[in-house]
């Protein structure tokens, strides 16, 4: 396949006038506007992006579900369904997120992930499925003081075998989890696992120090900044403190335009650059009408695209990460930033960037065609276009 006449979204995060060649579900070779393209083989499909850039396929590490299901369904008809309603909505590999959960049922969400990965694995090619690429453990390692809309119930201590062991039932899979520093065996199942997965601060009370000794241990990762942990305070900075001073280290934002305020996303990309990740939270109400929904096993209403516990809770997001991006586009955040934030970077912090998130010999033929004018979609490619 050739894709040419587009503004191609490259490696150094600018729009150049590019055209990129595939083979299968791989890039080939990007040739610029003064080469000569090589001349089309026999039946190679040839798609003219004149009038649109064409970005990465979006990655989402922290969301939970959409158009009625959630990951934590347990069932193989919900991980299709979360990974078709993706890949619909511009989202070619996704990283679902658990909530804090009984661990043997945490057990099962590991199994039914692996063998839906297994089933994807053995596919010359899948364009039904957004490629599952890893599984975020959002809990059971939390506060209670700062559980948010996660099961104070089920909310446990760092524990090393645990950890093990979901490595383990996912065949590999999880890449990501996010727990409060401050809890007892934190920080050495922090030093254990560094090599083998991300970790995230996340639902947590920690203070500047106890968030920086955990990055200095290795967590790499901020979940969903600004929400469930201190505010950024002139004497105690707190785990934003310590992000900001710890290089590697990157920073979710849900940009839904009700979690974090505009001045506040923008100052935000000013602070963090190219460690921000975008990511939708969403639950299982995504794409579906107002009404009543659940998360973690508990009762969630949805009201003009908020959704929130009895006790008027924020519960995650019902906004696509596709959106999300569009709407920090609004808000002020260049489109390089923000395309950025939504496919190199968050493929970045769980490891996975030598196939995912940018457009590049050797990678995933994975693109978004954007109009250049109103950044609507007008064609989802994953090896070849949808539909």
């Amino acid at each position: 396949m050739i894709i040419k006449n587009g503004l191609v979204f490259t490696e150094e995060n600018k729009f150049l006038p590019l055209s990129v060649v595939t083979e299968g579900e791989k890039i080939t070779s990007l040739v610029s506007g003064d080469d000569v393209l090589p001349a089309p083989k026999e039946d190679e499909l040839v798609i003219d992006a004149a009038g649109c850039y064409v970005i990465p396929g979006l990655t989402d590490i922290h969301f939970h579900g959409c158009d009625g299901y959630d990951f934590c369904d347990n069932s193989m008809e919900s991980v299709k369904g979360i990974a078709a309603f993706s890949l619909k909505n511009g989202v070619t590999s996704i990283c679902p997120a658990t909530m804090t959960m009984p661990p043997e049922t945490l057990d099962g969400i590991c199994k039914t992930a692996a063998n839906f990965s297994s089933e994807q694995s053995q596919k010359e090619t899948d364009r039904e499925f957004a490629d599952l690429v890893g599984i975020h453990m959002e809990g059971p390692f939390i506060s209670r003081e700062k559980k948010g809309a996660q099961n104070e119930a089920h909310i446990l201590s760092p524990n090393g075998g645990l950890v093990e062991h979901w490595i383990d039932l996912s065949q590999g899979l999880v890449k990501l989890i996010s727990l409060a520093p401050e809890l007892p065996n934190a920080l050495p199942c922090i030093e254990k696992f560094k090599d083998k997965l991300a970790f995230s601060i996340a639902h947590t009370e920690a203070n500047y120090d106890a968030a920086k000794a955990s990055m200095d241990a290795g967590a790499n990762h901020v979940t969903h900044l600004y929400n469930a942990m201190p505010p950024f305070h002139h004497r105690d900075s707190g785990v934003i403190g310590a992000a900001f001073d710890t290089p590697g280290c990157y920073v979710e934002l849900i940009c839904d335009g009700l979690h974090i305020s505009s001045p506040v996303v923008r100052a935000t990309f000013r602070l963090f650059e190219n460690r921000v990740i975008l990511i939708s939270d969403s639950m299982r109400a995504a794409g579906k009408p107002d009404g009543t929904y659940t998360l973690g096993g508990q009762e969630v209403t949805v009201v003009k695209n908020k959704a929130t516990l009895s006790d008027g809770t924020i519960a995650g997001s019902v906004t696509p990460l596709f959106q999300c991006m569009k709407t920090a586009v609004s808000m002020g955040i260049p489109l390089e930033s923000a395309v950025a934030a939504a496919t190199i970077n968050p493929c970045r912090s769980i490891g996975i960037d030598d196939l995912y998130g940018s457009i590049a010999p050797g990678k995933k033929a994975h693109f978004l065609l954007l109009d250049k004018e109103t950044l609507e979609i007008k064609r989802i490619i994953k090896g070849q276009p949808l539909g």
